[in-house]
């Protein structure tokens, strides 16, 4: 099972992400955001609450309780040399 490791967030609403089979993303979570509503989503378009993530049993977190799993943030992730 594919699990997160290290999210380090970045400016505009990207982070970049390490997995545990050793791979480096790069998630752009402003299309994410775009596309999307909520009342958990609406926190993270503000840059301080954005870079709040966190990990917990290899999901990436939020305070207010957003998870992503490491499986939906690979598909919505580009591997990291091609985000430069």
């Amino acid at each position: 099972m594919l699990k997160l490791l290290r999210a380090r967030p970045l400016p505009d609403s990207r982070l970049e992400l390490t997995f545990s089979n050793h791979s480096v993303r790069h998630f752009d979570a402003a299309p994410y955001l775009a596309a999307r509503s909520g009342p958990l989503l609406e926190p993270l378009r503000q840059p301080a609450y954005f870079a709040r993530c966190f990990i917990d049993a290899g999901a990436l977190c939020w305070p207010n309780g957003l998870e992503l799993s490491a499986a939906r943030l690979a598909e919505l992730s580009h591997p990291w040399a091609a985000a430069a």
